[in-house]
């Protein structure tokens, strides 16, 4: 089981190592659904530990339909992930009909050389999951998929999720459900699913609060459930 957890300090990455966290996913504006953080925090928190950081790729929270500036900027915010030395990068490009906007999914792909990508939860706003899915296989470059499953919570999505695992069962590319996990729900899901990769924001802070901390005895509940 590979646990994800959603850091925006040094402090909630090295709380998310230090109970088993086996990657980060590192934003800014985490209640506008995660922006690119400043290159100061991608540097100290790429030093400060020693599990794969994976960096948001955004540049503001309007849509994920980007302008050429904005296509620019993302570009070199990815050259600059990259010189840091962080472990990936975490991107979604779609088009205004709400499907998967290749030209600019391939732009930001032509930079970002052996990074680990994530595409995230811009998934959850196509139109046709299944097709969507399908469109990222055709990218090699492409290792996960951040989605709930197109519902607000993935634990209301369980058929959606068992569909998408079988589309992408023996290829390259894994699905990371996420959005609404927790303690008490996050075992019962993986059961029901099968999902090897699991991604928590809220859930594993205090009070469930996306504003709050990181809760080092959430996060170490959660990888004890899946310690083998």
């Amino acid at each position: 089981m590979q646990i994800e957890i959603i850091a925006t300090s040094v402090k909630d990455a090295k709380v998310a190592e230090e109970n088993g966290a086996n990657r980060i996913e590192l934003i800014t504006g985490i209640a506008e659904g995660g922006l690119t953080p400043s290159f100061g925090l991608i540097k100290e928190v790429v030093n400060a530990v020693k599990i794969p950081v994976n960096v948001m790729i955004r540049p503001h929270s309007y849509s994920f339909c980007y302008s050429e500036e904005d296509m620019i900027t993302m570009m070199e915010d990815i050259k600059v992930v990259r010189e840091i030395g962080a472990n990936g990068i975490v991107i979604g490009t779609l088009t205004r009909d709400h499907t998967i906007d290749v030209d600019a999914l391939e732009k930001l792909l032509s930079v970002a050389g052996d990074l680990d990508v994530t595409f995230h939860r811009a998934f959850d706003e196509v139109v046709d999951q299944e097709a969507a899915l399908k469109t990222l296989l055709q990218f090699p470059q492409i290792n996960r998929v951040l989605t709930s499953g197109g519902q607000p919570n993935v634990t209301e999505a369980t058929d959606v999720i068992k569909s998408l695992l079988q589309i992408t069962e023996n290829k390259p590319l894994h699905i990371l459900a996420g959005s609404g996990l927790k303690t008490n729900n996050a075992a019962g899901f993986v059961k029901q699913t099968g999902v090897e990769e699991i991604h928590f924001g809220s859930g594993v802070r205090f009070e469930e609060q996306s504003l709050k901390p990181i809760d080092p005895n959430k996060v170490r509940t959660i990888t004890k459930m899946f310690e083998r």
